[in-house]
Formats: C-alpha cells, structure tokens, sequence
C-alpha cells in the first residue's frame, strides 16, 4: 500500500546556495530557557518583594483571597476561544508574564517615579495621587502589552484576529491582577492586624469587596483594547506596514486612558468611584462582552461560508461545513467520539474542528488578499493535518450534522453544491496514488497579498 510523500514540498533552491546550521543562540530550546529563566527569576524577586511588604501571614491570606476570580476569568477567556483554541503554552506564558514580569516592572517603576516626583515637589499626597493616575496606568498597561507583543511577534501563526488578541491580553491582565490583589489584600490584612479591625468593617473585607467582587475585571478589561488593536492588526494586509503599526499603539493608549480615569475616579469627589463605576466601567465591560461575542460568531460564520469549497474535491464530507459552523454540533461530534472510541478520539476531533477553522480563517484572509505569501504551504500544512484525523473526525460530524439539523438543508449552488438535499455521502471517490483526495488542489488558485 502506497504511503503519502512529504507534505508540503518545497522547490529546490538555486543553485550554489550553501545551507548553513543556525547559531546556537537561535535554536529553539536556547530561546525556551532563556524565557523560562526570565519568568522564574521575576517571579521569585516579586514573590520576596510582597511578601517583605505584607508579612508571611498577610501573604498567604492575599494569596488565599486574590486566587479566586482567577479560574472565572480563565475559563472565561477559554470559552471565548473555543472556535479557534490557541495552545496552552501561549496562555500559560502570558498568565506567567504578568503575574512575574509585568507585576515586578510596575512595582519597581511605580516606586521609583512615586519617590521621584515626590522628592522633587516636596508634596507627598500630589505625587501619590500623580503617580496613581498617570504613571501606573503608563507603566502597568506597557508592561502588560509586552506579552502581546511578544505573542504576536513569536507566534504569530496563533494569533489571527481580535479574538485572540483579547484572549492573550486578557490572560496576562489576569495574572497581573492577581499578584497586585496578593498585595493590595495582604497589606490590608496587616494594617487590620495593627488597628485590630475585624468583620465587614476591616479593610481586608473593603479591597476584598473593592477589588475581587466588584471589579475583577478592570486589568482584562484595559488591557483587552490593547489586545484588539493587535488583532486588528493582524487582520491587516502585511503591506498595511503603518496600520500594523499603528492600530496596536491607539489600542495600547486607549487603555492606558481607561486605566488612569479609573484610577482618578477617587479625586472626583465622595461619590465618584461609584459614578465611575456605573457609568463608565460596566458598560464598557457589557460593550467588551458584546464584541467578543460577535466575533467568536463571526468566525463561526466564516467556517460555514469558506469551508464548502473543499468538499467538491473531497478534503471534507458534505456535512462538515455545517456541523464545523455550528458550536452544539462540534460538542456533539466530541461526544461522539469519545462515547464510542474514547478520550483520544475526541481529543482527534476536538483537534481536526481546531485546523479546520484556521482554514476557514486562512481562506478568508485569503480572499481578501491579505493571505501572506505562505498561503499556499499554509493551507496544504492545514490540509494534511485534517487528513490524517479524517478517519475519527469525519463519522463523528456527520452524526452531529444530523443530531443537530432537525431538516435536511438545501446546499447553495454557489458553494460548488448542486441544489437539493444535504448530500449523505463523502462526495468524490479518493485518489488512489497517495491516498489524498481525486480533482483539483484548492491551494492551486493561491490568494496572495
């Protein structure tokens, strides 16, 4: 039985090119560590930076406490991105960044301009308040921001659209949120240990109402925008060089504004946190929701429209556009496949419904000439990635197409179906040679920027 060749292949270069080894600063492993040395060394200077300012006790019940909104605000951000999921390890790196990197920048730079400009001016409460309103929000959201940056830059094959820029920034907002609530929480709980607060008068039940019940979501909520003007970048032509550029830095002062009105809500008087809060913070938060709601179903609409024009030659099975576009029919094909094949098999699934929205967001790129010039090796990588799961995938959509579809759909002829009922079949009969699918490749019209 034959066996499929390399995939994809690449033209031979020209003639006399020498290939030559990458340095050893540029291999992977090499950049790993340095990033995972980085992280760890921030993370144990902040660690022994809060707990001198809060005390052993302090720290572990601000610890205990700032915990809590994090795995709501995680799973909030993973649920956004089930369409499309990114791996793990970017989420896990940006979490890190901000609880280490970010929180230990804006410690130290905070401190030293608060000293700064209050040794300069001779006002201590100006140069608090100074500091509060327009250096932290500067310093913190720039902080937060190099994660995105750096995700964008490195990994940029994860990062295709405002939905994972708002992911990404708002995972390292999280992070950087809880170790600054391990702070505020801790030094509350020691000046109640000093004054002998107790109960709901103490001031580590005020910042715990203030900060974990009130307003979890301030960080994600200012760093979000910066993470929309890199996914609007991102969704930029690469020769858009000015918009690419500049989108991210709008996003990025938009936030800091946010930040810092925020942060001045106490100067405005007795009643200002509150008019602050209920007439900037939630409906800026319910428009944010809104957003990412409406893209996350964006790109399901973008599966269904672009996903059709791989059935004609036999990459997917008639029903797979429908049941791909359609998140109860993905949860329906998971279960599926692990009810009759177990956990692997839906983990197959749950992979190939990940590769085939990044093709339906690549194709859609594509069409709007913004595709890149690794289109066609881009699109043939993806394709082979469905392939090889088609065997678990393919019966597990099928039956959630019709689960899920109470009557039969009639096919658009437009999409490369004859009009009628929803097809049963797999459509075309397979190539014999190498076991890819018989009619024309799809990456032979490549849309290129």
């Amino acid at each position: 039985m034959a066996t499929s060749p390399p995939f994809p292949t690449y033209p031979p270069g020209p003639d006399g090119l020498v290939l030559r080894h990458p340095h050893w600063w540029q291999h992977r492993w090499v950049r790993y560590g340095a990033l995972i040395t980085l992280l760890a060394l921030s993370g144990l200077v902040i660690l022994a930076l809060v707990r001198r300012q809060t005390g052993t006790e302090g720290f572990l019940v601000g610890l205990g406490l700032a915990v809590l909104p994090v795995p709501w605000l995680i799973a909030a951000f993973r649920w956004l991105d089930r369409v499309e999921p990114g791996p793990w390890r970017n989420l896990v790196f940006a979490f890190a960044w901000g609880a280490c990197a970010a929180a230990l920048i804006a410690i130290v730079a905070n401190s030293f301009a608060t000293k700064w400009i209050a040794t300069s001016t001779a006002d201590p409460a100006g140069a608090d308040t100074l500091g509060a309103t327009v250096i932290a929000p500067i310093v913190e959201e720039s902080a937060k921001a190099a994660a995105v940056l750096l995700v964008f830059l490195f990994r940029r094959r994860d990062f295709t659209g405002i939905v994972d820029g708002v992911v990404i920034a708002g995972t390292t907002a999280t992070g950087f949120a809880f170790t600054e609530n391990i702070l505020y929480l801790g030094t509350a709980f020691g000046t109640d240990q000093l004054s002998g607060g107790r109960g709901i008068a103490s001031v580590t039940a005020a910042t715990f109402f203030v900060r974990i019940v009130m307003s979890p979501f301030a960080h994600p909520l200012f760093t979000t925008f910066t993470g929309i003007g890199f996914g609007i970048a991102a969704l930029c032509a690469e020769r858009q060089h000015a918009r690419r550029v500049l989108l991210p830095l709008c996003g990025l002062l938009l936030a800091m504004s946010m930040h810092a009105f925020w942060n001045g809500s106490s100067t405005f008087g007795e009643f200002g946190f509150f008019a602050v809060y209920g007439g900037f913070m939630v409906p800026a938060f319910g428009l944010l929701t809104w957003l990412a709601i409406w893209t996350r179903q964006r790109e399901l609409r973008t599966v269904r429209s672009e996903l059709p024009a791989y059935v004609p030659a036999g990459w997917l099975g008639p029903a797979e556009p429908l049941a791909l576009g359609s998140m109860r029919a993905r949860r329906a094909a998971r279960d599926y496949a692990r009810h009759h094949a177990g956990r692997p098999a839906a983990r197959a699934v749950a992979q190939y419904e990940a590769y085939a929205t990044s093709l339906a967001s690549l194709r859609h790129r594509g069409r709007q000439g913004k595709g890149g010039a690794d289109f066609v090796v881009r699109e043939r990588e993806l394709l082979d990635e469905l392939w090889k799961r088609r065997e678990v995938a393919r019966p597990a959509l099928e039956y959630a197409a019709r689960a899920t579809v109470p009557a039969p759909v009639r096919w658009a002829p437009q999409f490369g179906y004859p009009a009628g009922p929803m097809p049963t079949a797999y459509g075309p009969a397979y190539g014999p040679a190498y076991g890819y699918p018989a009619g024309p490749y799809p990456g032979d019209n490549p849309y290129r920027s």
